[in-house]
């Protein structure tokens, strides 16, 4: 059993905030989000929540899900003519060879459709059972107004997500080294298995990477019924933030805009709880209890208008047992912001406990005759 001891931090400064007035600022977008990558803290939106087409921003589900299997086995991939595709392409022609990896990089370059379809079908062995996995991993990612039905995000009327989804999907697929690598690229070149000598060199239709020197990655998305959709990343100071618009005419505006409204809220916040002690029982010592602080201070960027809603947790052991050496841990104080960590510091013993000695057999003879412990 563990005693947890929860309440809101209390701060004895103002903070004189001057930030864009988000209603004031506004986007072309049906539907936008603005929301922090490593927290989950939603900093603005509007209709995040409307099941919308999505177009080609389906294909961060569709590369993060070739990268991971491609983690497991880089395969060779055969082009073949059930995976030639309308729109957008990578120009792969029947017959060519190349690994999952560079399918990944023909999706998040240049929107490969025939791309997502050939690692579609060679994971899924079908686009239906293709369409199963993307939807089992929404779930798992808690994607909750989403259904996949193509890899490409050609338009399907039960092929739709949200702005929100979309966002979590961005946050998850970031976890990802690779893809992490990949997005960030705006320009990667792929070496063909065959023909041995094809080499392509393919641009990332993410403009923002270009003239956005804060963004990290992004995918692009169009289709006359869906309109311009924008998924997008990026970091400044440490903060990490992820941009979606929904049918958003002039998206590259509003990702900028988006952005740098969010970068104006945070500030940074420093935690450091090092003069606190903390008393913990011991057991097997001769000593009864155990005092115990944290180890470091921490500092973290939150929104400025938000930090007296951080909450401190405070977790100890009803008791620990002998022997103890200074610097063990014996606790951890979280702080968190909507119910996702921000930062965790150790509780750790201030000093080494040694354990009680075993008592000898003539002591343990009279505490027998006696019933005394």
């Amino acid at each position: 059993m563990k005693k947890t001891v929860s309440f809101i931090l209390c701060f004895s400064f103002v903070f004189c905030f001057f930030g864009i007035n988000v209603e004031a600022l506004g986007t072309s977008a049906q539907a936008h989000i603005l929301m922090d990558a490593d927290t989950g803290v939603v900093l603005c939106a509007k209709n995040e929540n409307e099941k919308m087409k999505m177009a080609s921003t389906t294909k961060i589900m569709t590369t993060l899900l070739t990268l991971e299997q491609a983690e497991k086995k880089n395969e060779v991939v055969t082009f073949t003519e059930k995976m030639i595709a309308e729109g957008s392409s990578m120009y792969l022609k029947v017959g060519d060879k190349l690994r999952l990896s560079d399918l990944a990089t023909g999706m998040m370059m240049s929107s490969g459709n025939d791309a997502a379809n050939a690692a579609a079908l060679h994971i899924g062995k079908s686009f239906e059972n293709f369409s199963r996995l993307m939807n089992l991993r929404a779930e798992e990612i808690g994607m909750k107004n989403t259904s996949f039905v193509t890899p490409s995000g050609l338009d399907d009327d039960n092929h739709y997500s949200s702005a929100y989804d979309m966002a979590l999907l961005m946050a998850q697929a970031l976890k990802n080294e690779s893809f992490a690598s990949l997005t960030a690229c705006t320009e990667k070149t792929v070496e063909f298995v065959y023909p041995e000598n094809k080499v392509s060199t393919y641009l990332n239709h993410n403009r923002l990477l270009r003239n956005y020197s804060y963004c990290t990655g992004g995918k692009t998305g169009y289709t006359q019924k869906a309109g311009r959709c924008l998924v997008s990343s990026a970091r400044k100071d440490g903060v990490n933030l992820i941009a979606v618009t929904l049918n958003a005419p002039d998206d590259w505006a509003d990702h900028k805009a988006l952005y740098e409204y969010g970068f104006s809220l945070y500030t940074q916040v420093a935690f450091d709880d090092r003069n606190e002690s903390f008393k913990v029982k011991l057991s097997g010592a001769e000593q009864e209890f155990l005092y115990a602080s944290a180890d470091e201070a921490v500092a973290v960027f939150v929104p400025a208008n938000r930090i007296k809603e951080i909450k401190k947790q405070i977790y100890l052991p009803d008791f620990v047992f002998a022997p103890v050496k200074a610097g063990d841990r014996v606790g951890k104080i979280t702080y968190t912001l909507d119910g996702k960590e921000l930062a965790e510091v150790r509780i750790t013993a201030s000093s080494t406990v040694t354990e009680k000695p075993s008592p000898n057999f003539f002591t343990r003879f009279i505490r027998a005759i006696f019933n005394r412990d």
